[in-house]
């Protein structure tokens, strides 16, 4: 464990460096049906989701990306995650993601979150542009992002595939004198 993680405190929230103790919370998540309807990955057991810890783990050691476990202040619930992967460093820029458990959407998390870990971003990390690519069929996280003042950029038609079929994917992206 890096014990130099930056925290990062809101109003309501503290978000922290994952650790083993969040495999259980992490699972709860990532195994959720409307959860991963829109996200990349899915773990079907607690073993299979250790991945996921080890990716959070990877990125910090390997300075691709930073991601945060979104918490109560006094860190008793576990809300969701979010942070920044990707970082091209000789482009300054990195993408966003984040996933909430459905029990605590279109409570303002993300809207109060995502823009400190944008602000860590551009101040703490040098980053010019973030960029968030985002299902075109998932109208929440469209909606969110447009939210935070990320300007839709266009349209990816049938680039990946996703359980048998071709899905699109919109861009997304906030520049740093925009924010």
């Amino acid at each position: 464990m890096n014990y130099n993680f930056p925290k990062i405190e809101t109003e309501r929230f503290k978000l922290r460096q994952f650790t083993e103790n969040d495999l259980e919370n992490v699972y709860n998540g990532l195994s959720h049906p409307e959860v991963i309807a829109y996200y990349g990955i899915s773990f079907d057991s607690l073993e299979a989701t250790k991945e996921q810890i080890i990716w959070f783990r990877n990125l910090e050691e390997n300075k691709t990306g930073i991601w945060w476990a979104i918490c109560s202040k006094d860190e008793k619930e576990f809300y969701g995650a979010g942070g920044l992967n990707d970082i091209e460093r000789t482009n300054k820029k990195a993408e966003i993601g984040f996933w909430l458990l459905p029990d605590f959407w279109g409570k303002g998390i993300m809207k109060e979150v995502m823009p400190r870990i944008c602000e860590y971003g551009f101040e703490k990390l040098g980053l010019h542009r973030i960029e968030g690519f985002v299902d075109s069929e998932n109208k929440n996280c469209k909606n969110g992002l447009a939210k935070l003042d990320f300007n839709y950029e266009g349209r990816m038609k049938d680039c990946e595939i996703k359980d048998g079929k071709y899905l699109s994917l919109d861009i997304y992206a906030i520049i740093e004198e925009e924010k």
